[in-house]
């Protein structure tokens, strides 16, 4: 049995009276964790609510309010490729994320993500991820190091004033050897639950891509995306006809099975680029990350 050491939370949203119990809620906010699972932390202690009080089944629901719990999964797969720290201050930590690996527990994964592994190395358990990329996708991932300034660093990602470029491999032939699109779309959640769709509607979703180059029947690309919506470069991608080498929810959602580590997403996160609201320096990371071209 894998337990996180570190809690995950999940706020409780205003809702119509009468209200939910809590274990209502959590039984629909979590549908793939059995009920009796959740009578069973909550009977041991394992689900808290603000200022560490323990919930019990007694405990009234209160919206926006925090729920905090410890993820627990049977059996948790191993990732066999490592991070690498490109930079560490008292601020911000900058790690290059390998494919396969989770930012944060998620799943069937708890101690094998990102943010456990990094937290384990440098013994700082106030780190906190400051922006996402998909488990599938490797590259850079910025990390607050300091509670006091995350807040700071954080107005960065809202107010889009971080610059990033991904790199991807499709395998695919171009009817021309470059070429740059402006993809403005709407993103919504599919189904299954896991998967993205497009969706008429005012765009919530943009990017900028450019295709790089042409080697036999593959294509390298570099994608520039102005917001950062979920699946948003894969999507958009797999409708210009370019879907990315080894996706296997797009175009077209593959059977489940175990992780192939031969055959990686050909989507790096390559480069972060800012002005650091602190110091008024420029800061530009970038990933060494190979793929395959």
């Amino acid at each position: 049995m894998g337990i996180s050491k570190h809690p995950s939370v999940v706020t409780m949203p205003q809702a119509e009276r009468p209200f939910p119990s809590i274990l209502t809620f959590l039984c629909g906010r979590f549908p793939a964790i059995p009920r009796e699972t959740w009578e069973q932390r909550i009977a041991e202690g394992k689900v808290l609510g603000e200022n560490a009080q323990r919930i019990t089944q007694d405990t009234e629901y209160a919206p926006f309010s925090r729920i905090f719990y410890f993820r627990e999964v049977c059996s948790e797969p191993v990732i066999p490729f490592a991070e690498k720290i490109l930079h560490l201050d008292d601020e911000i930590l900058v790690a290059c994320k390998p494919h396969f690996l989770p930012v944060t527990p998620g799943g069937r994964y708890v101690d094998e993500c990102l943010l456990n592994r990094l937290r384990r190395r440098t013994g700082i358990d106030a780190l906190a991820p400051l922006h996402r990329i998909d488990r599938e996708t490797a590259g850079l991932v910025l990390f607050s190091v300091n509670p006091k300034s995350r807040g700071i660093y954080g107005r960065l990602f809202r107010h889009g004033l971080v610059e990033k470029t991904y790199e991807a491999v499709a395998a695919c032939r171009p009817d021309r050897e470059t070429a740059s699109w402006v993809v403005a779309s709407r993103i919504v959640q599919g189904e299954p639950w896991f998967r993205m769709t497009t969706a008429p509607g005012e765009p919530n979703a943009r990017s900028v891509i450019h295709l790089v180059e042409v080697k036999g029947e593959r294509a390298r690309f570099t994608l520039q995306p102005q917001t950062g919506k979920t699946h948003q470069l894969r999507i958009q991608m797999s409708g210009l006809g370019f879907g990315i080498l080894n996706d296997r929810y797009y175009p077209e959602l593959q059977d489940e099975s175990v992780d192939d580590f031969d055959a990686p997403l050909q989507l790096v996160a390559r480069l972060l680029r800012f002005k650091d609201p602190l110091s008024g320096r420029n800061r530009e990371f970038v990933s060494e990350r190979e793929l395959l071209w």
